[in-house]
């Protein structure tokens, strides 16, 4: 499976989101509504996310703690459209991989997300954030 698909699947329902990121349900609604974000939704209307909209909420996060608006926010990252390539995807068979997923697995996909920078020599904002599931 490719790096930038499975950055994109959709994985994580929003109370996990909650805990990676210290944010709030009524936040990450209220980022989505503003197209920052743009999770996947099952055939019950559960969000979604992926990889890619768990960086974009540490980094909006970021930038409300440097005091940047929502305006200002927006300038600075593009709004994503379900087109994009950015939007979180939800498949037949990415749903099905999703489904067969255990809690094991999944840790280990977010301890390989940790471990593979995207820029060598870098770490990236997700990686610090992340990395505390992992100092147990």
């Amino acid at each position: 499976m490719g790096d930038d698909i499975r950055r994109n699947m959709a994985l994580f329902p929003i109370g996990i989101v909650m805990k990676l990121t210290d944010l709030s349900a009524r936040q990450i609604r209220y980022y989505e509504q503003h197209h920052l974000i743009v999770p996947a939704r099952t055939s019950g209307n559960q969000r979604l996310f992926s990889f890619n909209d768990v960086e974009r909420l540490l980094e909006i996060k970021a930038l409300i703690e440097k005091g940047v608006n929502i305006a200002g926010i927006k300038q600075v990252m593009n709004p994503v459209t379900k087109e994009s390539e950015e939007a979180t995807v939800l498949t037949p068979d990415t749903e099905s991989k999703r489904r067969e997923m255990s809690e094991s697995q999944l840790r280990r996909l977010l301890k390989q997300e940790l471990i593979s920078a995207k820029r060598p020599g870098q770490v990236s904002l997700i990686q610090g954030e992340l990395s505390r599931f992992f100092n147990k």
